[in-house]
């Protein structure tokens, strides 16, 4: 028998309320709820709980209908693949990390989302002055910190910036840093050792 693949081999993983998340070989039975199917890479597949987070929120989030989306530190592409089919209208992945892009690529070929998801190996700044509805972040603290103005920059005003990655000792820090720029909190979820943020550019 051969080896399992660890990109592949992972259960199907049902989340919120709606979405399912499954690798490419593996078929459920119809269940009404949204599929995205994921190979992982070297990023995961949803099981973290910033993950779990960010994806619940977005079944919750009403600016997703026609929304343009910023999936910023993209990694497999999950949140802006998850975005696509709760609604947005278009999508960026953008991260630092080859694999990722090509990770994220491939999961968006997947899902059927080639033509309506954008993919850039490059960093804020290559972005220009566009600016989007959504702008998704599940990255390392240090990072939300060191680009909080090109993240709310790029943030149409009255759009709001999903955050998660964020240490419980990093939370209140975090929180006035964006507050600073501009935004307001519309919510703080609490995980065992992470904090998850809705924010509102004003």
């Amino acid at each position: 028998m051969a080896d399992s693949d660890p990109l592949h081999d992972f259960p199907p993983l049902r989340i919120g309320r709606n979405l399912l998340l499954r690798p490419p070989e593996v078929v459920t039975p119809d269940e009404g709820r949204v599929e995205i199917v994921l190979v992982r890479g070297a990023f995961g597949s949803g099981e973290h709980e910033t993950t779990r987070s960010c994806l619940e929120a977005l079944e919750q989030l009403k600016e997703l209908s026609g929304a343009s989306v910023l999936d910023f530190g993209s990694g497999t592409g999950i949140l802006a693949i998850a975005a696509m089919k709760l609604g947005a209208r278009r999508a960026l992945c953008l991260d630092n990390d080859p694999r990722a892009v090509e990770t994220a690529r491939e999961n968006c070929v997947l899902n059927g989302l080639s033509d309506s998801v954008e993919h850039s190996l490059d960093t804020l700044e290559a972005v220009g002055e566009a600016s989007f509805d959504v702008v998704l972040a599940n990255i390392y603290a240090d990072v939300l910190r060191a680009e909080a103005a090109n993240l709310v920059a790029r943030t149409r005003p009255g759009g709001v910036l999903l955050l998660s990655g964020i240490p419980l000792e990093d939370e209140f820090e975090i929180r006035r840093l964006y507050e600073r720029q501009g935004c307001a909190v519309r919510w703080n979820r609490v995980l065992e050792d992470y904090s998850t943020f809705l924010l509102e550019r004003c």
